[in-house]
């Protein structure tokens, strides 16, 4: 990362603690999804290893009864075919098998033969039984060597619910028997019991189309928790549905004796949410913990280096208005920042002692300044005083002449005196300036025929070096024109044009024929930066626009 992208000292050190923190939050990131996976697969796992160990059981049960069916329908076959023998004889063996209620075989050459210690289940009963059994598909070898051709079912008789296991020899492998079992379905109570299961476990043996045939958990005769759906699995299936009550759960089933009957196992989304939570418990808390240490070094940075730095910055912007602040020195400062703001103040210092010094020098320049600009006023005044008196010996052209220069010497002396009137240097107002010169010229040049008017409407300013050259432009052209002309009236028009340009128009009350002007009449309007609109002709004397405002 390039830190001389950001400009700050903060930003940087932000910015390298991100660079820090964004590998370790991905590395943690990557280790909360990959725990979060593994746990979901054990679930998984774990979930349906539950419905095979419970199908597994079943099946077992369903072995061991199969194989006592088989011993008794062996022994029944051996026997001689007497006359005498009775089916009742085997009320014992029934007996000493708890949950073992009726039994039912087919003989060749003995015909049915019939036992039951239920005396709600006749012989007709388990005749019918039998054949409805036959009906149905051979249950597949489970796995080992098959003990003979079989069928398992739920029956019902007379309202009450058995489990029949069915038995017969392979077509073509002897004479044909036949067998069948009625159990009481509580006799899989053993084989789904195993100890302590999750609590939120519900497990049954399902027979399509007839419901539960048993349960574990989940309260008795309460068959919400089944799918909403009827799913028969083809070997094992784990998938997630919505049950009868409406709640999500977890399911996994496995078959048992095809085509009826299944093992399903319910869970609820307990071990899913506890990943869960632990998985945003792995995420977050190590984020939450960069999160909380980034605060803290932002913080830390802030109080230890940020502050001290804005603390000189603003002694540095507060020296525009108080020429006295200075950077807070504290012994809490980091050593090289406390080393910037000392050498800060240092500077501080000399620069003040640099800024008295050019004060000193600057105040001594401007009087000299005033002071020489006020004898230059003075001998100006002097020397018109001069002329002045010079001008009463004499007459004629002479007079006209030293009147000329006198008045042209008040210009001088008047822009120095309005340049100077508050004691500095500043702009001379056009209008008081030119309403001085206009009378000076009214009083040493005009004639008694003659009449020269003044209408200045601006407040602008000129500097003293542009007002000058402006009253001799004036000057030179009014004294001219009334040289040349007896009894004209001259009038001197100043009028703002816009915001930043006066227009100086000069009239005469009758044409006038053209005079032309000295060679240093172009120096003046350069001088003064006029730019002239109108030349002179018949009673217009010349029209001049100036920009005061550059």
């Amino acid at each position: 990362m390039a830190l001389s992208l950001f400009r700050t000292v903060r930003g940087r050190l932000l910015a390298l603690m991100v660079a820090i923190a964004l590998p370790i939050a991905a590395l943690t990131a990557a280790a909360a999804v990959s725990t979060y996976r593994t746990v979901l697969d054990a679930i998984q796992i774990s979930q349906a290893r539950a419905a095979d160990d419970y199908a597994v059981r079943a099946r077992i049960w369903f072995r061991g009864a199969l194989r006592a069916l088989l011993s008794t329908s062996a022994t029944v076959a051996a026997l001689p075919p007497e006359p005498a023998f009775d089916c009742r004889t085997l009320d014992g063996v029934l007996r000493s098998s708890a949950g073992y209620l009726a039994l039912h075989f087919t003989i060749p050459g003995r015909g049915p033969c019939s036992v039951s210690i239920t005396p709600q289940i006749s012989a007709d009963d388990l005749a019918r039984v039998s054949a409805d059994m036959l009906r149905k598909p051979r249950v597949p070898i489970w796995g080992g060597v098959e003990l003979s051709e079989a069928r398992y079912g739920r029956v019902e008789l007379h309202g009450q619910a058995y489990l029949a296991i069915h038995t017969r020899r392979p077509p073509g492998s002897g004479p044909e028997e036949a067998a069948l079992l009625l159990t009481s379905t509580e006799l899989l109570n053993s084989a789904f019991e195993l100890g302590t299961a999750d609590a939120g476990l519900i497990v049954g043996m399902i027979s399509r189309g007839s419901g539960v045939v048993i349960q574990r958990g989940g309260s008795d005769g309460d068959d919400s928790w089944l799918p909403e759906d009827e799913i028969v699995p083809d070997q094992i299936q784990r998938w997630r549905g919505t049950s009868r009550a409406g709640e999500a759960r977890s399911y996994a089933a496995r078959m048992v004796a095809a085509p009826d009957l299944y093992v399903i196992a319910s869970f609820d989304q307990r071990a899913e949410k506890a990943a869960a939570t632990q998985f945003y418990a792995l995420l977050l808390a190590p984020l939450l913990t960069l999160g909380l240490l980034c605060i803290v070094y932002l913080k830390a940075v802030d109080q230890h280096c940020v502050r001290w730095l804005r603390g000189i910055e603003t002694a540095a912007r507060a020296r525009r208005a108080d020429a006295s602040a200075r950077a807070a020195i504290s012994n809490e400062m980091p050593g090289d920042i406390r080393s910037v703001a000392e050498a800060f103040n240092t500077m501080v210092d000399e620069q003040e002692v640099r800024q008295r010094k050019l004060q000193a020098a600057l105040d001594d320049n401007r009087f000299l300044v005033r002071e020489l600009h006020h004898r230059v006023k003075n001998s100006l005044q002097v020397v018109q005083s001069y002329i002045g008196l010079t001008k009463r010996d004499h007459q004629g052209e002479a007079r006209i002449a030293l009147s000329d220069a006198e008045c042209r010497v008040h210009v001088l002396s008047a822009a120095y005196r309005f340049t100077l009137a508050d004691g500095e240097m500043q702009p001379v107002r056009i209008d008081l300036f030119l309403d001085d010169v206009v009378a000076m010229i009214t009083s040493l040049v005009r004639s008694r025929s003659q009449s020269v008017v003044g209408k200045v409407e601006t407040e602008a300013a000129l500097p003293i070096d542009r007002i000058i050259p402006l009253g001799f432009l004036i000057v030179d052209v009014v004294s001219r024109t009334l040289r040349a002309v007896p009894g004209i009236g001259i009038a001197i028009m100043v009028t703002d044009h816009d915001a930043e340009t006066i227009e100086v128009a000069i009239t005469a009350d009758r044409e006038t024929p053209p005079i032309a002007p000295p060679r240093l009449f172009a120096g003046l309007l350069t001088q003064v930066e006029a730019t002239e609109i109108g030349a002179a002709r018949g009673a217009s004397l010349g029209v001049w626009r100036i920009r005061h405002r550059h």
